[in-house]
């Protein structure tokens, strides 16, 4: 197991909404090596969203087992989740999530702030993740100052300050024209290249594609692993 930093088995998870009852994932298998690049596809309402919630510890499943890193991760408290987050997970979002009055800086080494990292070496790591993603001149910029490519840049920096264990990025070019989707999607590739685990959450082909491996789920079941 020592191999997979995600190992999940009989994954389900059930919400009520009123009286319905809805089977969001269903008994789910999933396991991804070190340093894989995956893809997350599947139509509205398949479970993607959920899975992707789970893998990012930003939920609990309603039954099953998930190891993160070796790690048994399926029962632990808000509290322990978020801690797991902060070190493990790097997030890079849609909407980007950066905080409006803080400099890209700022943004950038706000997970170190919540891991206890001393002041002086919080802005030196933040400073190489910005230069990591060729944004060396735009430290002190505020996220209202940069353009949407920019952003973007700013959130990869933050998902990658920590080190974490995998990149989780959902539809990371979801607010982006097509060419700074296809720069961002070629960094996301650089990041893939230095040795990180990426998994992409999207609905679009062309973006899925560039993963090494596309996972597709439908009705809260995968339907087809990506293994040749």
């Amino acid at each position: 197991m020592q191999d997979f930093v995600i190992n999940i088995t009989g994954i389900g998870k059930t919400y009520r909404i009123g009286e319905v009852i809805v089977n969001a994932l269903r008994e789910v298998d999933l396991q991804i090596k070190k340093g894989e690049y995956v893809a997350l596809m599947g139509p509205s309402g398949s479970g993607k969203s959920t899975l992707m919630n789970i893998l990012g510890c930003l939920d609990t499943p309603s039954r099953g087992k998930y190891f993160l890193n070796g790690t048994d991760v399926s029962n632990m408290t808000d509290n322990e989740l978020a801690e797991i987050r902060n070190k493990e997970i790097g997030f890079i979002f849609q909407t980007f999530n950066l905080l409006a009055r803080n400099t890209s800086l700022d943004n950038v080494a706000l997970p170190l702030v919540y891991a206890g990292i001393s002041k002086k070496d919080r802005i030196l790591k933040a400073e190489e993740a910005l230069r990591s993603v060729g944004l060396g001149d735009r430290m002190d910029h505020k996220p209202n100052e940069l353009s949407g490519g920019q952003r973007q840049r700013v959130a990869i920096a933050r998902a990658l300050v920590n080190n974490p264990s995998i990149i989780l990025a959902d539809e990371p070019t979801g607010n982006l024209d097509s060419k700074t989707s296809v720069e961002i999607m070629e960094l996301i590739e650089k990041i893939h290249e230095a040795g990180n685990t990426v998994i992409i959450v999207t609905h679009e082909e062309d973006i899925a594609k560039r993963a090494k491996r596309i996972i597709r789920l439908r009705d809260g079941l995968i339907e087809d692993y990506g293994l040749s």
